[in-house]
C-alpha cells in the first residue's frame, strides 16, 4: 500500500501482522468514535490530517455520546461496526446519569482485555523526571471493574472483585510476547497480594507460571502501593508493567502525569480479532468543549499506531516523528503543556513537520 503527501507517492512497508479485514476502494475502513467533550475536536485534528497525508484510510463515523449511549440501538451499532471492521479510533465517552460507565461497556462487548499505554519523555516537555519509556499493560475485562455491586443492607454496599485464572494467564502471556516482540529487557507483575492473597495472589501465580516460559525476560514483582512511590521516585527503572485492571488505571494515569499530562500519552486495547486505539489517560475535558484548545497529540499519536497496526508503517512512523518534533521544539504547545496554542494550531504544525520530514 501507498500514501501520498504533496503530490508525491509514498510507499508502506510490509509486516507479517493480520492484514485489515475490511477494504473498500483500496481502503481499509476504521470506526471512528469521537466520544464526549473535547473528543470531536481531536477526532478532527486527526480526519484533517489523515486526508492531508492521503492514507488510505475511510473512516466510519459514529457520533455517539453519553446521551445517544441510552439507546440501546446506537451501542449495539457501534459494537457491529467495531466488531465489523476489526479496528477503531475512539474518544472516550462520559459517564452517564444512571451511572452506567460505557467505556467498560464497550471493553466487555468486544473483549478488548488487554490495554498498552505508553509513558515517554519528550525533550520539550520540562518535567522532573527524564528519559521514562515505561509501557503499562492493563488487564481490561475484569477486577474491581466488574460493575458487580449491590447493596446487601441499607447503608452497606458490597462490590466484587473478579479475578480469573484464564484471564490472569491471557494477560500475563500477551505482556511477555509484548516484551519480546517489542525488545524489551523487563517485566514487572504489580499487585497486592499481601493484603488480597486469593484474588491479587492468583493473579501474580500466573504471572510467575508465565514468566518461565520467558528465560530471556527479566521478572520481578512489585506491591502497588510501592510501585506508585517507586514510579515518582525512579521511574526509569521500569519496563513493561503488567497488572490488573484497578491498578492499571492508577498506575498508567500517575506515569502519564510524569512526562506530561494525558495531552501526549497514547493508548491501544486489543482483543483476539480486534484492535481499538485512544488516549491513555481516559479524560473527556467537558468544561472545555468547543473551544479548540485541547492538545491532540495523544490523540494523533494514537492514529499512527493505527497506522502501524494497519501495516501503513512509514505513514505512522512519519506522523509519530511529527508529533515528537513538535512537542520537542516547544514552538507550538497547548495551554496543557505551557502554551497558548490551539487545537487547530498544533494540527497545522503537525501536518508542516510531515511535509518537511516526508
Amino acid at each position: 500500500q501507498s500514501f501520498y503527501l504533496g503530490g508525491r507517492q509514498c510507499s508502506s512497508f510490509s509486516c507479517t501482522s493480520a492484514v485489515p479485514r475490511t477494504k473498500y476502494g483500496g481502503k481499509t475502513t476504521v470506526t471512528l468514535i469521537p466520544g464526549d467533550g473535547v473528543g470531536p475536536e481531536l477526532a478532527e485534528s486527526v480526519t484533517t490530517i489523515f486526508k492531508e497525508m492521503a492514507v488510505p484510510v475511510e473512516f466510519e463515523k459514529i457520533e455517539l455520546n453519553r446521551e445517544q449511549m441510552k439507546d440501546e440501538g446506537s451501542f449495539d451499532y457501534a459494537i457491529k461496526s467495531l466488531k465489523r471492521n476489526g479496528v477503531g479510533l475512539k474518544g472516550v465517552i462520559n459517564r452517564s446519569a444512571d451511572f452506567r460507565h460505557h467505556n467498560l461497556e464497550f471493553r466487555g462487548g468486544l473483549d478488548v482485555y488487554a490495554n498498552v499505554v505508553r509513558c515517554m519523555s519528550f525533550e520539550g516537555i520540562q518535567t522532573h523526571h527524564t528519559g521514562i519509556d515505561l509501557i503499562a499493560i492493563r488487564e481490561n475485562t475484569e477486577g474491581e471493574y466488574s460493575s458487580l455491586e449491590h447493596e446487601s443492607v441499607s447503608g452497606v454496599v458490597e462490590s466484587l472483585k473478579i479475578i480469573t485464572q484464564e484471564k490472569s494467564m491471557r494477560i500475563a502471556k500477551f505482556a511477555f510476547d509484548y516484551a519480546r516482540e517489542h525488545n524489551r529487557k523487563k517485566v514487572t507483575c504489580i499487585h497486592k497480594a499481601n493484603i488480597m492473597k486469593l484474588s491479587d495472589g492468583l493473579f501474580k501465580a500466573c504471572c510467575k507460571e508465565v514468566s518461565e516460559d520467558y528465560p530471556m525476560i527479566e521478572y520481578e514483582e512489585q506491591i502497588v502501593d510501592n510501585t506508585c512511590q517507586q514510579l515518582v521516585i525512579n521511574p526509569q527503572q521500569f519496563d513493561v508493567m503488567v497488572m490488573p485492571n484497578l491498578y492499571g488505571n492508577l498506575v498508567s494515569n500517575l506515569a502519564a502525569g510524569l512526562v506530561g499530562g494525558a495531552g501526549v500519552v497514547p493508548s491501544k486495547s486489543y482483543g483476539e480479532n480486534i484492535a481499538v486505539f485512544e488516549p491513555g489517560a481516559r479524560h473527556t475535558w467537558m468544561e472545555m468543549k468547543g473551544m479548540y484548545v485541547a492538545n491532540p497529540a495523544a490523540m494523533v499519536l494514537s492514529s499512527a499506531f493505527m497506522l502501524k497496526h494497519l501495516q501503513l508503517h512509514e505513514a505512522g512512523d512519519l506522523l509519530i516523528k511529527a508529533v515528537n518534533n513538535v512537542l520537542n521544539k516547544r514552538s507550538c504547545l497547548t495551554i496543557d503543556l505551557g502554551g497558548n496554542a490551539s487545537t487547530h494550531d498544533m494540527t497545522k504544525a503537525i501536518l508542516s513537520e510531515v511535509e518537511h520530514l516526508a
